[in-house]
């Protein structure tokens, strides 16, 4: 074997080890705080809805419906009093979050109580925008199985208490959980550099009222 090709394969492996700490620290240090039963999750400021896919008819794509109503059985069972809608609103022609506005307004969920953050490009600059634009210090979050330690492991690391809700209804797709494999290593990365999200901006208080900020 050439010695070129066996640093590569070195190399190789190395990568593959630090890939896989990651990934089980990411799930051991946060299977204990994600419930599937909400009945289980303890009281917390508000929950967090992470964005995702809008259809082209305007209305959520299942596993945002999925996440949106888990997000609304907890408001209603008073383990949160905040909802807080993150999403990808980068340009005029896309929004996540005004949609799931809507919806919630539909299903009772009072406006004073619902919160859109349009600048939550992902679940990193979610958990960091929820901390240091919103004021949360605990909060759940209303997501998949396969992205909730992620999740929850960036909101622990940034210091807010917070759970996880398996909002899964869905026989989800095993890609789903290869892209979380680099996904986690790309948080990793962030949480050690402390990465600033693309957007910060004035403090829009949880413990208010929601409609001042559309």
């Amino acid at each position: 074997m050439k010695p070129h090709f066996k640093y590569f394969l070195y190399g190789c492996g190395i990568i593959a080890i630090f890939v896989l700490i990651i990934n089980l620290a990411f799930y051991f240090k946060t299977k204990s705080f994600i419930y599937k039963n909400v009945d289980d999750i303890p009281t917390t400021q508000v929950v967090i809805i992470p964005g995702a896919a809008i259809l082209k008819s305007g209305e959520l794509s299942p596993i945002f419906k999925d996440r949106v109503d888990k997000a609304i059985e907890l408001y209603n069972l008073k383990k949160v009093s905040k909802i807080l809608v993150s999403g990808d609103n980068s340009t005029v022609s896309y929004n996540e979050v005004n949609p799931v506005r809507i919806y919630l307004l539909e299903r009772g969920i009072p406006d004073q109580d619902i919160f859109l953050d349009h600048a939550g490009f992902d679940t990193y600059s979610t958990m960091y925008r929820a901390r240091d634009v919103f004021g949360a210090t605990s909060t759940v979050i209303s997501t998949q199985d396969f992205h909730l330690p992620r999740a929850v492991f960036i909101g622990k690391s940034l210091g807010l208490t917070a759970y996880g809700a398996d909002a899964d209804t869905l026989n989800i797709l095993p890609r789903n959980y290869v892209r979380e494999v680099f996904a986690n290593v790309k948080a990793f990365l962030n949480l050690s550099f402390d990465r600033l999200p693309k957007y910060l901006g004035e403090p829009i208080p949880i413990t208010g009222d929601g409609r001042i900020y559309p």
